[in-house]
């Protein structure tokens, strides 16, 4: 049941990415550039998912437990440190240069154009590069220990 879940939450996730025009990159990048073709209809969208989030939590909260898990799995820091803060910039700024975000890709991937494919792989050597670069980092902390 967790898996048919899963799966419709994200048909209904990529439905809606799809029919916001979220997977048409040129769409976010004009919502970027103010001085020339600027499109606001992203403010909409991401309006249209703040409600959304704010009434699903709101749900979701008043529960005593998640549905599929026993019990709910929250962040425990509240730190805003340059990790967090070097994510977001590079986040921010690969989305303002491709136009993609990773949860707008992975639907796009559906059109099958070059485009997604080469920054999902992007995305996915970031990934990786981050976890090597986390790990070699513990280990130098460790042997300094």
């Amino acid at each position: 049941m967790k898996l048919i879940a899963t799966y419709l939450i994200g048909l209904i996730f990529g439905t809606g990415i799809a029919v916001s025009g979220m997977a048409n990159p040129s769409k976010v990048l004009n919502f970027f550039d103010v001085a020339g073709t600027w499109d606001p209809s992203l403010i909409f969208v991401m309006g249209g998912a703040l409600v959304t989030t704010f009434i699903g939590y709101k749900l979701v909260f008043g529960r005593s437990a998640p549905v599929f898990e026993p019990r709910f799995s929250l962040p425990t820091s509240r730190a805003i440190d340059a990790r967090l803060v070097g994510g977001s910039a590079v986040f921010g700024i690969g989305w303002g240069i491709a136009g993609f975000c990773p949860g707008g890709a992975l639907p796009a991937l559906g059109t099958g154009r070059w485009e997604v494919f080469v920054f999902t792989g992007a995305l996915i050597g970031g990934i990786l590069l981050a976890k090597a670069l986390q790990s070699t980092a513990a280990r130098a902390a460790q042997a300094t220990r």
